[in-house]
């Protein structure tokens, strides 16, 4: 038994008339007698009363067609979304902290422009985490920072952030030029180790041959922002956090000589992932914020 078996009945008992039910399906007479003839020969019973001129449903047949009907509804519902799929599809997007609060809302706004039925469904996270949910299945696309793909990834940089190094301005620091190594030296409030933040600062300090031992360590951004106001140390932390505190003067910079560190945000997805429709335009829109155009 198959569907196609089963709309026949369905049209046979409809229109009482085989021949009436081929003319709808567009379908021969005899490939309707024939279909009718397999599904009654799998039950086991007669599915109609042959009369002259009609047929009528056994007791039988009413009973199978009350329970096609929902199958059929069903069936019937699922062609006509068929061709749709793609235009309601759920986008699975992870992302790590500063790109959420920065870039990702501005992208899914035009996003949903282009793509008004399609769901797109965040999970903040930090970026490490943010990589797990992406190897784990559970994320298409990870908008992660300080991220270099490995196989069997792949990514593309759309945004990058230098980072900056800050105090009270009543910090004895402020303002002054320091040497990595006095930099090192000095009271520092900085994110956890495995953050992205964290790991390129790490990494820069590591090839300058020093090492930090932080007096506050956060997974909180803006608790360091609160600490180094506080004139207890300095934070480092990327432009866009701390942009409006120097702006205001409740935060000064420190430089630190031949010390540049950028963070990197970067789009991240599986090499062999398909790429429906939707999510090509998710990534084309992430990558134009890099050209300034999102």
């Amino acid at each position: 038994m198959t569907l196609r078996h089963l709309k026949i009945f369905q049209e046979a008992a409809r229109t009482g008339n085989f021949t009436h039910a081929a003319r709808k399906l567009f379908l021969t007479q005899s490939a309707v007698s024939h279909a009718i003839g397999e599904l009654e020969k799998e039950a086991g019973v007669l599915l109609f009363d042959r009369m002259s001129k009609s047929i009528q449903l056994t007791r039988a047949g009413e009973l199978l067609l009350e329970e096609a009907a929902p199958l059929l509804a069903a069936s019937e519902k699922l062609e006509k979304k068929l061709p749709h799929l793609e235009k309601e599809t759920i986008l699975h997007i992870v992302s790590s902290i500063t790109i959420a609060v920065y870039y990702l809302p501005q992208i899914i706004t035009s996003f949903k422009k282009v793509w008004p039925e399609a769901e797109v469904r965040v999970e903040v996270v930090s970026a490490a985490a943010a990589m797990e949910s992406l190897k784990n299945g559970d994320a298409d696309i990870a908008l992660a920072e300080g991220v270099e793909p490995e196989e069997p990834y792949c990514g593309k940089v759309f945004a990058s952030c230098g980072l900056r190094a800050v105090c009270a301005p009543t910090y004895h620091a402020a303002g002054r030029s320091l040497s990595v190594k006095e930099f090192c030296q000095e009271n520092l409030l900085l994110r956890e180790k495995g953050s992205a933040i964290r790991d390129v600062m790490d990494s820069a300090l590591y090839l300058a041959g020093q090492q930090v031992h932080p007096v506050w360590t956060s997974v909180n951004s803006p608790a360091l922002i609160s600490a180094a106001k506080a004139g207890l140390g300095i934070t480092v932390l990327p432009d866009l956090l701390t942009a409006e505190e120097l702006e205001k003067g409740t935060l000064d910079e420190v430089k630190i000589e031949q010390l540049k560190l950028t963070n990197h945000m970067t789009a991240v997805w599986h090499k062999e992932k398909y790429f429906s429709a939707p999510l090509r335009t998710f990534l084309e829109l992430v990558c134009k914020v890099k050209e300034g155009e999102d």
